[in-house]
């Protein structure tokens, strides 16, 4: 393992109209160090050729192609492979300011935690700001996890050397599987440091599932109740502050 390589997973489906924008933000970075691992999920557009030019010209990039089976298999496609001591998840529709793995590495390294998460902008599909940029706060636990989800995926680095690897619930089919996954890790970590600082952007799209989010109050519901085993009455008073957290998020 390298200790100082951060592997970026990016599933993508689908994604030729912003993988582009993906994968030369990560090319900005002032922080160079990291490997950068596509997994493409089966799309039926020319995102895979269009990642093989990167492919082609910078050893750090690298492309594997699975059956389509959804983000959460795509990633952990990714983890598996990854070789890096920092993991960090960036879909094929977002992007990185230049110096999002510099200032990250800095506070992961200044707090000593291993889970670090930052403020981003939230973007449109032609890359124009349609919300406030959303701060985060400036550390959570899991039960301010719990209560709302402050992190990001776009926005997150893990340190695997103290708990190795954690994996995606691919039996969540997608919908709120990062959800438990940073539970997951902050379990282990105890403490998440945010960084108040904009360092990334996040594109949100019309056709996205987080679009919905009537849609996603069935998978939160089950992740409290199935996954985190709170109890039906827990499971329903975390979903509606859940829900509360997020109408303020988007509005």
């Amino acid at each position: 393992m390298n200790n100082k390589l951060v592997s970026v997973i990016t599933p993508v489906y689908n994604a030729s109209k912003f993988v582009s924008y993906t994968i030369e933000s990560v090319l900005n970075q002032s922080y160079t160090d990291w490997e950068l691992i596509l997994i493409d999920d089966g799309s039926k557009d020319n995102s895979a050729e269009l990642i093989q030019k990167y492919v082609d010209k910078d050893s750090r990039i690298s492309l594997f192609s699975q059956v389509n089976a959804g983000s959460a298999a795509a990633r952990n496609n990714g983890i598996r492979r990854a070789a890096g001591r920092y993991i960090s998840l960036l879909d094929a529709d977002d992007t990185w300011n230049y110096n999002f793995l510099e200032e990250q590495i800095k506070l992961m390294t200044e707090k000593n935690t291993q889970l670090v998460f930052s403020s981003h902008t939230r973007i449109d599909e032609n890359g124009i700001e349609i919300l406030k940029p959303f701060i985060v706060p400036e550390k959570i636990d899991y039960n301010d996890l719990l209560k709302t989800c402050s992190i990001s995926c776009l926005t997150a680095v893990y340190d695997t050397i103290p708990y190795g690897k954690v994996f995606l619930k691919e039996d969540l089919k997608s919908l709120r599987d990062d959800y438990a996954f940073w539970l997951d890790i902050i379990k282990k970590v105890k403490i998440a440091y945010g960084n108040n600082k904009i360092l990334a952007n996040y594109r949100i799209l019309k056709t996205q599932a987080t679009a919905n989010k009537k849609k996603m109050i069935k998978p939160q519901f089950l992740v409290y109740y199935r996954i985190e085993k709170l109890g039906l009455l827990k499971s329903l008073y975390y979903t509606l502050t859940w829900a509360f957290a997020g109408f303020k998020k988007y509005n």
